[in-house]
This record gives structure tokens, C-alpha cells and sequence, in this order.
């Protein structure tokens, strides 16, 4: 956020959507040495004279640097006190979420690890072919043992008309999540950006949040980034980012889905704002002044509603560099930064591992400075790619030994992304095995696992003498793997759920023991 006041003592507009940001101005001083000559050419004297000469450059130069100074100077921490959750009774086999240090939480908490699939049926047609996503498509996700799905929605759908909601769209969302949390799957709400607007080709806000006479100039040669850098787009881009008015707009309509979402458990989250970009904002300065100031007044909006579900917020998403954290402290906060290296951020993958293990570190990094949990909302790859599965392989591995959820781009399109096609009639099981794997779906603490193995069917589950009491349970794919079979000497009982794709496991005691779960019941 930044706060200052032009020379007549006004506010810009840009100026007015944050609030101050506190760092110290340096003044100059110039001096010299009372004793010495200083011989001035007749010229130079004739300007100074004449009130001209270098002091105008020089406070303007000066004036420059202090104002970079500012800009990159440490910023304050945000914080945000959106009051205690008033939960009701929560949907079967989905309790409330929460947060708890670096974990996300049940209400008995136990540690949830949210993995599953994007599914982009709800948006608008353009950038993405959005295809639909039906009772099939749950069944399978549920029986490949995921216990979520991230699910864009657009602000375009929500809000088509200023002022005017969509309330028939808002029903269309709800009807999805009712759907799949019927599969025992949590749904989080991710407010969709791509390319900024329909208006334009892309995703997101409503085709009114324009600005005039901008043109839209796609002459890039690239295909993919022609409307990535329109001016129409990047100027949209910047006003939503710099002045207060869309951003009320945006919140408002946030608003709306919380009051209509915030007594359903079904729901964990709301991801804030996807994929934000610095562009042509200067990184760092982005995030420090706009990004994470917006994503703090927009949890406050919401906590106006709704202070019962999840926060999430996520990275810049900019090649691969790097996102400047301004720490946020916020009860039931999320970290959710994407990850493309190798598939989308070039160079392509070619087998060497440590470009994707050094990223995935960094974010892990960022997580912790927010200081929240991390859930990669994103991350995918086209499976013609080389190397598509150890790609995969690579990603999921990292997240196991960090024992974090993750989304993956996507379930249902007609492209190599996807896992199943648009008219339904083709799953790549052979690729989803790679993804599918055996996890802790909750655990008490404790109480953790290996690398799930989703291609011979794997987990072994490491169970610490005095864990914390209560059911253990595990997401097993039965679509590709068939029914487990468990060996543990403190497995007390399990009890093996074949439509739901779930073991639950009972220990004794305070014991502890390493249990594995691996493919072919007895």
C-alpha cells in the first residue's frame, strides 16, 4: 500500500486504495569546504545568475532517489482480525477447516491434506473450453481417493451488469458444490483471472471493467501471450490494481458468494484472486504495495460475512521468479502459490529434477515467512509432453516428503492437460495413476507418511509412540488400484470403504509401529 500526497497537497486516485506505508525519507545535504576557490566559467555564472543551472536536476535526481528509496525500503506486516467463526453443524463426513501453525486442520485436529483436481466447467468460454462437469466426473475423481476439487468461478458470470448479481449463476456454483461434496469432496472457490476479461478472449472480470480508447493490440508472435500483453489487458490490469473503485466492485462481489456459502462446511475455501502478475508493475514493488495490501482489505471484506471458512491467497505467478511476501497475520490464512516450471515456464522439463525441487523449496519458503500452510492450487502438465509422468512423478514426490495438499490443472478438457475428454468418453488412466496415489487424507498428530505410490500402490505410514488419539484415514485409488491390503502391528482394525475409496484405520493405544498399505487385499 502506499499513502502520499501530491505537492498541492491532494490524493491520487491510485493513491486512495491503501493504506500508508511506513518507512523513513532521507534528506541531502550538500556542502563544501568554506575555504576553497571555486572558479566558475563566465557561462556557468551568467546561469547561475540567471536562477538556472544544475540545482533544478539535482533535486529532481534527488527527489527520484529518495522516492526509490521509499518504494524499497521493508514494509510493515498486515494484519487483519476477522473475529471468531461461528460454525454451524457441519456437512457429513466434512467437517469445518481450519488452520493450526503450518497445517490445515479438522475440527478434532487432525491434519487434512486437500488433493485433488481443478474443473473449469463454470467459467466463461474463450481462453479455456470449459466442458461440463457431471456425476461421472465425481464418481471418478472420488474413486481415484481425492478429497477435493479447486473450482473457478467468474466475476464476469457473477456480476454481468455493475451492481447487478447474477443470483441463477450463484445457483449454478452451488448446485456443483452440492455435487461433489455428495462424493466426499471439499470444494474451494477460486475467483478465475486469465488475460483479465471475456471482453478480450480471456477470463475473469466483467466485460464493463474497461478502460476507453486503450486499444487491444495483440501483435505478439506468440499465440499464448498475444493477449497477455494487449494494452487494453495490461491497462485493466493496472487501474483494478491501482485505483479503489473495481476493487470495491470485486469485492463485493466476494461478498455475495460468502453470504451465500458461509454455513456450508462442504466449502473449505475462497482463493482470493488467481495468478496474479506484477506486469507492468515492477515485481516486488507490486506485491509489497498493491498485492498483499488488497488481499488483506479483501479478507476484511469478507470476514464482514463470512468468518467461518478459509482464507486462501496466492503467489505471483512470473516465470519463475520469486514472490516478495509482506507477512499477513490472519486467522485460517492459506498459502497457494502455482507451479509451471518445466511445463509452461520454459526451458521445458528434460529429466533433471532440481530446477522443480529448488522452486517447490522456495515456495515452501514463502509459505512459511505469510506465515501460513501451503496448498498448491495449480500445477499440471501436458501429458505429450517428454518426461510428462516424471514430471509429475518429480512434483508429487516433493510435496509428499513436505506432507502438503495440492490441485491439479485439470480434470476435464479436450487437451493434454486434461485427464478426461470433453465428451466423456476417454480417462488417461495411465497418466492419472501417476497422480492418484495413496495419502493421509487426515491424521492425527503424529501420525505421517511416505511417497505415496500410485503406479504399484504404496504407502507405508509411520505411527509415533504417544500420537494423538483418533481415526486415521487414508485416500486410496480404487479406480486404478482395486482394494488395499494393510499390515501394521498397532493397526488395531481398518475398515476399507470401496464406494468413498477410503481406509480407516484404528490403533492401539499409544503404540507405535510402521503400517503398509499396498495394492491386492488378501
Amino acid at each position: 500500500m502506499r499513502s502520499r500526497r501530491d505537492p498541492g497537497g491532494r490524493v491520487p486516485p491510485w493513491a486512495r486504495s491503501g493504506g500508508p506505508l511506513r518507512g523513513p525519507w532521507r534528506s541531502t545535504a550538500l556542502s563544501h569546504n568554506p575555504g576553497q576557490r571555486v572558479r566558475r566559467p563566465d557561462r556557468a555564472r551568467a546561469r547561475a545568475e540567471r536562477g538556472a543551472g544544475p540545482r533544478p536536476l539535482l533535486a529532481v535526481l534527488v527527489a527520484a532517489g529518495a522516492a526509490m528509496v521509499w518504494f524499497y525500503l521493508p514494509v510493515s506486516a498486515l494484519s487483519v482480525d476477522v473475529g471468531a467463526p461461528t460454525r454451524p453443524v457441519a456437512r457429513a463426513g466434512l467437517p469445518w477447516l481450519s488452520t493450526d501453525r503450518a497445517h490445515i486442520v479438522d475440527a478434532s485436529g487432525r491434519t487434512v491434506l486437500l488433493r485433488g483436481f481443478n474443473d473449469d466447467a463454470l467459467l466463461e468460454p474463450g481462453t479455456v473450453h470449459p466442458a461440463p462437469l457431471d456425476e461421472t466426473d465425481a464418481t471418478m475423481m472420488q474413486r481415484s481417493g481425492f478429497d477435493s476439487v479447486r473450482l473457478p468461478i467468474a466475476w464476469s458470470r457473477l456480476e454481468p451488469e455493475r451492481g447487478r448479481f447474477d443470483t441463477a449463476y450463484l445457483e449454478q456454483i452451488a448446485a456443483a458444490v452440492d455435487l461433489l461434496n455428495r462424493h466426499g469432496m471439499y470444494v474451494v472457490l477460486d475467483m478465475h483471472f486469465l488475460d483479465w476479461s471475456p471482453r478480450w478472449g480471456g477470463s475473469g472480470a466483467p466485460r464493463w471493467a474497461a478502460l476507453p480508447a486503450v486499444p487491444d493490440a495483440q501483435w505478439w508472435p506468440w499465440e499464448s501471450w498475444r493477449r497477455h500483453l494487449s494494452p487494453a489487458v495490461q491497462a485493466a490490469y493496472s487501474y483494478f490494481w491501482l485505483a479503489p473503485d473495481w476493487q470495491r466492485d470485486f469485492q463485493q462481489a466476494w461478498q455475495m458468494v460468502a453470504q451465500r456459502f458461509r454455513d456450508d462446511s462442504g466449502v473449505a475455501g475462497y482463493d482470493l484472486y488467481n495468478e496474479p502478475h506484477p506486469l507492468p508493475l515492477p515485481p516486488g514493488l507490486f506485491e509489497k504495495h498493491w498485492m498483499w495490501p488488497l488481499y488483506a482489505r479483501t479478507i476484511a471484506a469478507l470476514a464482514q460475512v463470512d468468518r467461518n471458512h478459509l482464507f486462501i491467497v496466492e503467489g505471483t505467478l512470473f516465470a519463475d521468479f520469486p514472490t516478495t511476501v509482506v507477512p499477513l497475520h490472519v486467522r485460517d490464512l492459506v498459502y497457494s502459490p502455482h507451479i509451471y516450471t518445466g511445463s509452461l515456464v520454459p526451458p521445458a522439463f528434460t529429466g533433471d529434477r532440481r530446477p522443480l525441487q529448488r522452486h517447490i523449496a522456495e515456495q515452501a519458503g514463502e509459505a512459511a515467512v505469510v506465515p501460513a500452510p501451503m496448498w498448491p492450487g495449480e500445477l499440471g502438465i501436458d501429458h505429450a509432453q517428454a518426461g510428462a509422468d516424471q514430471w509429475a512423478d518429480t512434483v508429487l514426490d516433493a510435496y509428499d516428503d513436505l506432507g502438503v495438499g495440492w490441485s491439479w490443472w485439470q480434470w476435464r478438457e479436450d487437451s493434454g492437460w486434461a485427464i478426461r475428454n470433453a465428451a466423456g468418453d476417454h480417462l488417461d488412466t495411465d497418466f492419472l495413476r501417476h497422480i492418484a496415489r495413496p495419502y493421509l487424507v487426515a491424521a492425527p498428530r503424529g501420525i505421517s507418511a511416505g511417497r505415496g505410490d500410485g503406479v504399484t500402490g504404496t504407502l507405508h505410514i509411520t505411527v509415533d509412540a504417544g500420537h494423538h488419539a483418533g481415526e486415521v484415514v487414508v485416500g486410496w485409488p480404487s479406480l486404478t488400484l482395486g482394494a488395499p491390503r494393510l499390515v501394521g502391528t498397532c493397526l488395531a482394525a481398518s475398515d476399507w470403504d470401496a464406494a468413498g475409496s477410503r481406509v480407516t484405520l484404528t490403533l492401539q493405544g499409544a503404540a507405535g509401529c510402521t503400517i503398509a498399505v499396498a495394492a491386492g487385499a488378501a
